[in-house]
């Protein structure tokens, strides 16, 4: 059983979760034109602010996306992606490469070693330029900014796309618990963890959330692309060894800039999507959505997914629906207030396909659906639906394994209050050995 701490957690968090879904249905019911901009965060939401410095070994970073919506993300970039950085510096002519001090914006000279502390958190690489100028401009910013002429020499790492939980009204990409969180994952599996601030309901209803996530996906394929194009470009104006002039591709809207922490690190034909709660339910939508897609996306790939106790619900209640439907921090009764927030009114369907996984019809075919893991806790009473679901995939051969967590409560390795435990611990190590058996180069040498 959950320990007397989490017990007595879980009834102030209904209590303030009930209020909260009171207010929302009271200010849905007051307004009824919706604006498309739509919100990403609550006023009472706890927020931690970006850091492009490698404080704890992960760098972050906040980008708009969308100029029609709020749409945005969090990118956290590990140190590892530095690995290779000082080895390649020794190849590079023209330029030296300079250790700066974020605090004063001093600078010393690198020693090429392969002590960790020439990374530290409190330091920043960059290239330096000749002019006074440029050097001036390196001050302002006091973040890492990767080498400008990148020439394949830095480390491309798996993307994981993560969607935060918090019932389609609350939590966001940006919230404390969902930044410590990211950054966890970011370590433990050596990816960049891209965290999807999608528009909450009942602002913004369904498909709004699920549409969102998707976007990301469109919006990293054409980051890759970007890159691309500025590479060649790049090569073609610089073949007599000069400086190379900065250049721009122009697209529909104008002069489009090329995000460098991905450009320099990101590899996305490794691509991984993770859920937590409703989010698994957006993960899954992308997942069918990329399948829809195919090259269209390219280079984008979808390997794998991770769907962490999802936000599955049902016109025919299962059997932990029925037994449990009172359980803890999320019980039945509160989770379909949320649905009916998050689902249109004229199309409000507990059998909805972003509700009901198992609904017949929902396409494309499950066979075509990327490697699954589901993450379970024991006392959720939406754990039923999501074994059911994964039995589904197993029985069409896609590799969907179920791990399921003894005296476990919903969210039990995201919430604020659990992220410290050591089940939390131990279900961040789990998640990271089967991920890397579809985003590791030297195959499958991970098996569960």
């Amino acid at each position: 059983m959950p320990s007397v701490g989490v017990k007595l957690y879980s009834v102030f968090f209904k209590f303030l979760l009930k209020h909260r879904l009171q207010n929302r249905i009271q200010s849905d019911s007051i307004s009824s034109s919706s604006d498309p901009f739509g919100v990403t965060t609550r006023p009472e939401e706890s927020v931690s602010p970006p850091n492009p410095l490698f404080t704890d070994g992960v760098a972050t970073k906040d980008i708009h996306i969308d100029p029609l919506t709020s749409l945005s993300v969090r990118i956290f970039l590990p140190e590892s992606a530095l690995n290779n950085l000082a080895a390649s510096a020794k190849s590079r002519t023209g330029s030296d490469l300079l250790l700066r001090r974020n605090s004063h914006g001093s600078s010393n000279s690198l020693q090429h070693s392969h002590k960790s502390e020439s990374r530290r958190s409190s330091y920043a690489l960059t290239t330096a330029s000749s002019s006074s100028s440029s050097s001036a401009e390196e001050v302002l910013y006091r973040g890492y900014a990767p080498p400008s002429s990148s020439g394949g020499e830095c480390r491309k790492l798996p993307v994981m796309v993560q969607f935060h939980g918090g019932g389609w009204v609350s939590g966001s990409n940006d919230s404390v618990a969902n930044d410590f969180f990211c950054r966890r994952m970011a370590k433990h599996c050596d990816v960049i963890v891209l965290a999807v601030g999608y528009r909450l309901a009942p602002e913004n209803r369904y498909p709004a959330a699920c549409e969102d996530g998707f976007k990301v996906l469109q919006w990293l394929g054409k980051q890759a692309n970007l890159a691309d194009c500025n590479k060649s470009m790049s090569r073609r104006g610089g073949g007599g060894g000069g400086e190379v002039k900065k250049k721009h591709v122009v697209d529909a809207f104008g002069a489009s800039l090329v995000e460098p922490w991905l450009a320099s690190h990101a590899d996305p034909s490794r691509c991984v999507l993770l859920g937590v709660s409703c989010g698994a339910n957006i993960a899954d939508y992308v997942s069918r959505k990329a399948i829809e897609a195919g090259q269209n996306l390219d280079p984008v790939k979808v390997v794998a997914q991770v769907l962490m106790y999802p936000f599955f619900i049902g016109t025919v209640p299962t059997q932990s629906e029925i037994k449990q439907a009172n359980s803890y921090f999320y019980d039945k009764p509160m989770c379909i207030l949320a649905w009916k927030l998050f689902l249109p009114e004229e199309e409000f369907s507990l059998d909805h396909p972003a509700a009901n996984p198992l609904v017949p019809g929902r396409g494309p075919p499950l066979k075509f659906m990327p490697p699954t893991l589901t993450i379970v806790a024991e006392h959720d009473w939406m754990r039923d639906r999501a074994i059911a679901y994964s039995e589904e995939l197993r029985k069409v051969n896609v590799d969907a394994p179920v791990l399921e967590y003894k005296d476990a409560v919903h969210e039990f390795a995201t919430l604020d209050m659990l992220l410290r435990t050591p089940q939390a611990q131990a279900c961040a190590e789990d998640i990271a050995i089967w991920v890397k058996k579809y985003i590791s180069f030297r195959g499958h040498e991970f098996s569960y």
